[in-house]
């Protein structure tokens, strides 16, 4: 689950609200919310669109902290030419295939920035003003376009930058694991196998309930996620 940190900020929607309805419609997510407590959810405030692909489509598939150390190495990278940390699509698609090699970028991820960048400057990627106007769906669809960038990545977009209320990402590990512990069998002591986990049609099922509030509940899922490994931990 991505961590923000450029200047984050309460999601704009009622989060207290969210969660009563989520807890007077759905008891056993009820329960949960009560043992977490509070939603603390903060999403990031200063990114642009283009920005916060860039960050997704770095940390995709490796750790955290290796991610974070090659995010800030490419940032650094274009201090001579923008002094600060905000780069532009263009400065991208013109930097070396060296810059992007040193920053510690992998070919095919070096492959999908500078995709990135090109449908930046086409228009295929909106920008902030146009993409707050638009549907879930169409900007799934306008971003998935773009080489690299799956539903996943667009769906933490949209809970984490644009905090937007109802999403509900099916094939996210911890919202699955979270969904097992929280409805299924899964134990906190237990090792998830895939066979724990739930499938999408069942997950889309129960958050009817949800609705129009699933990005809250997948909050509360992932932190059921947190609680299960506290108690291992103990």
């Amino acid at each position: 689950m991505p961590r923000p940190h450029n200047n984050p900020r309460p999601p704009r929607y009622d989060a207290v609200l969210a969660c009563s309805e989520l807890a007077a419609r759905d008891a056993k997510l009820g329960k949960l919310i009560q043992r977490v407590g509070p939603f603390t959810m903060r999403v990031s405030s200063t990114q642009s669109p283009f920005e916060a692909l860039v960050e997704s489509i770095i940390y995709q598939q490796i750790h955290g902290k290796a991610a974070a150390a090659i995010h800030s190495r490419l940032l650094e990278s274009f201090y001579p030419v923008t002094s600060n940390e905000h780069f532009a699509a263009q400065h991208l698609l013109d930097c070396p295939n060296e810059q992007l090699r040193a920053a510690g970028l992998s070919h095919n991820k070096s492959l999908a920035l500078r995709d990135l960048a090109a449908k930046t400057i086409d228009g295929t990627v909106p920008t902030l003003a146009r993409i707050r106007r638009m549907s879930d769906e169409a900007i799934i669809e306008h971003l998935t376009q773009v080489r690299g960038i799956g539903r996943w990545t667009v769906e933490m977009l949209l809970i984490f930058r644009l905090g937007r209320p109802n999403v509900l990402p099916v094939d996210d590990y911890g919202v699955r694991k979270g969904f097992a512990l929280t409805f299924g069998k899964l134990k906190p002591t237990d090792k998830a196998t895939p066979m724990d986990l739930p499938k999408a049609d069942v997950m889309h099922r129960r958050a009817k309930k949800w609705q129009p509030w699933c990005s809250v509940a997948s909050w509360y899922l992932w932190r059921a996620c947190d609680l299960a490994a506290r108690k291992l931990d103990s």
